[in-house]
């Protein structure tokens, strides 16, 4: 499975914590940026990695600016994505599990590491429910 990672510098020293895990469990991750922690515009990232994940370049796409609002904004723009900024593990497990989120949106300046990873780990490990919550989830894509 190929995972697509972006954020803005709010994101980024978070972003590479995630990124460093992800390939530690064995997932291929593409770093779509930024690379530093100079000031850029976090809709470029966003965008980046919604695209990746909409035209299948990546199966699943986690974004991180300072408060994953932004970000998740960027990225739901692009049509195919579902993202959800999550701030607990509860929440996590619910965005796949009804919402079959594609890409997981985090605040760096929000979440301490462990727990982003913990929220990254309970999306991942989740599984989508179906059911009702796939008329939904056609509804959305089809907006």
């Amino acid at each position: 499975m190929v995972i697509a990672v972006a954020s803005d510098h709010g994101g980024f020293k978070l972003k590479l914590a995630v990124k460093e895990h992800l390939i530690e469990r064995g997932y291929k991750v593409v770093d779509l940026g930024t690379d530093t922690e100079d000031s850029v515009d976090y809709p470029v990232y966003g965008q980046a990695c919604g695209e990746a994940v909409a035209a299948g370049k990546a199966d699943l796409g986690v974004v991180c600016c300072g408060t994953g609002i932004g970000i998740s904004i960027a990225a739901n723009k692009v049509k195919g994505v579902r993202c959800a900024l999550c701030t607990s593990v509860e929440m996590a497990e619910l965005a796949k599990q009804h919402n079959n989120a594609n890409v997981l949106a985090l605040g760096g300046r929000i979440l301490e590491t462990e727990e982003a990873i913990r929220i990254t780990d309970a999306w991942l490990d989740s599984e989508f429910q179906g059911g009702r919550h796939k008329r939904r989830t056609d509804m959305l894509d089809a907006m």
